[in-house]
């Protein structure tokens, strides 16, 4: 996690590394997000049907607490940035008949948000 200054002001920025769900079906989850405030994203992610939603949650309650520690103001915290990309896969075996043994590979993805303090625009 880092701190990250730029056009819009300071803000937190927060990685989280290989989850075991696949990157379009993160991105589904993701998108709907992108620049909504705080309280908006926690809404919209407890009402999604989807199992990406709970690391996602994991990730902007860091991102928040990251942002409101490095002493920024107290103004409502908004998802500037959020992206997804693919992460490496993981190998598995799936036994087949006669001995044989199939692989599967295991897909993993990366999530990158970026909170900011202030006004959306």
């Amino acid at each position: 996690m880092t701190n990250s200054e730029g056009s819009l002001g300071p803000g937190a920025r927060v990685m989280a590394k290989h989850i075991s769900i696949s990157a379009s079906k993160m991105r589904r989850v993701v998108d709907p997000i992108r620049y909504r405030s705080y309280e908006q994203v926690l809404m919209i992610l407890e009402f999604m049907p989807y199992r990406a939603c709970s690391p996602i949650l994991q990730v902007i309650s860091a991102a928040a607490n990251a942002s409101r520690a490095s002493g920024l103001s107290k103004a409502e915290p908004f998802v500037s940035g959020a992206g997804v990309s693919g992460g490496r896969y993981y190998n598995r075996v799936r036994p087949r008949a006669q001995g044989r043994a199939y692989s599967v590979r295991k897909q993993t993805c990366h999530v990158a948000l970026v909170v900011r303090q202030g006004q959306q625009q």
